[in-house]
Formats: structure tokens, C-alpha cells, sequence
């Protein structure tokens, strides 16, 4: 199964491509797609969606994973982010394809078994688990793989199985 994670935003949008079958999974591509700072927002949203829906055509994913939107102490960050996730939400159903959310304590508890796990942890549980060298850059991608690789874990459990 081709997973597709995305960890939403609007300066960046990371993303991982993994293939994962029974217990094995690899790394296939991971970036981002990123906006400049000074252009005009709606602008940036068209870039983010434009380049999503060509994502989507060439990734050609089984499935799509993305990040719940946690809204932190900057709102008006959280503001640009919500429309952002919602226009990638946008491409994935136009392009046919149904989306999973998971929040980041649910990511963090697949990886590490732990909900409140440190962006190193994370890293380092990814790194381990896809047999990498280092870890993927920048960190939006890392955090999309760890998405990916959440929904791999999440979806082959015997759980996410007997409620099918």
C-alpha cells in the first residue's frame, strides 16, 4: 500500500511517500511544498493546491493521511494553517482518494508508544523504521513521513481490521 502523509501549512506543506506492506515499509519521496513569505495569501493557497493535486497524480497513493489541526497559543498562525489543510483536503477528494486525520498524540503514540514523545524521539523512531541513514529534511517531511507511517501502523492493526 502507497501511503501518502502531509503535514499541513501554508510557508510549508511537508510530505512522505511510504510503501508499506505487512510489517516492512520504505521510504519512495519526500519535500515540501512551500510559498513565499511577502506573496498575497489567497495566492499561496492557489500554489498549495495546485501543486497537491499534481502531488497526487504522480504519488499515486492508496491512501492519504494528514496531520489534525492543533491549535496552540498563535491563533491567527493556526487561522493560516486551517486554510491551508483545507484546501489539500480539496485536491485529495478531487482526486478521488478518501483522507485519514490523526492528532499528534495519536501519531506520537504509533511511533514511539508514547503520546507526548519529543520531536527527536520522532525522528529517531523514524529513521529507525524506515533504515535510514539520517533524517529526512526538512523537518515538515520527516513529520509527514511520521503521518505515513502512523496510518501504516494504524490500518494494518488487528483493530482498524475487525472494524472493517
Amino acid at each position: 500500500m502507497r501511503i501518502l502523509g502531509i503535514d499541513p501549512g501554508y510557508g510549508i506543506t511537508g510530505f512522505g511517500l511510504i510503501e508499506a506492506q505487512r510489517n516492512q515499509t520504505r521510504l519512495i519521496q519526500c519535500g515540501a511544498i512551500t510559498t513565499p513569505a511577502g506573496m498575497d495569501f489567497s495566492a499561496r493557497l492557489e500554489i498549495i493546491y495546485e501543486d497537491m493535486k499534481k502531488l497526487l497524480e504522480v504519488a499515486k497513493p492508496d491512501a492519504v493521511a494528514i496531520e489534525e489541526l492543533f491549535f496552540g497559543q498563535n491563533v491567527t498562525t493556526g487561522i493560516g494553517v486551517a486554510q491551508s489543510r483545507g484546501v489539500i483536503l480539496l485536491a485529495i477528494r478531487q482526486a478521488g482518494l478518501e483522507v485519514t486525520a490523526y492528532k499528534p498524540s495519536q501519531i506520537k503514540q504509533a511511533l514511539v508508544g508514547y503520546g507526548n514523545a519529543t520531536k527527536h524521539q520522532m525522528q529517531e523512531m523514524t529513521k529507525r523504521l524506515l533504515h535510514l541513514q539520517q533524517s529526512p529534511k526538512p523537518d515538515d517531511a520527516a513529520d509527514a513521513i511520521a503521518i505515513a507511517l502512523c496510518h501504516a501502523r494504524s490500518s494494518t492493526s488487528l483493530i482498524a481490521t475487525a472494524q472493517k
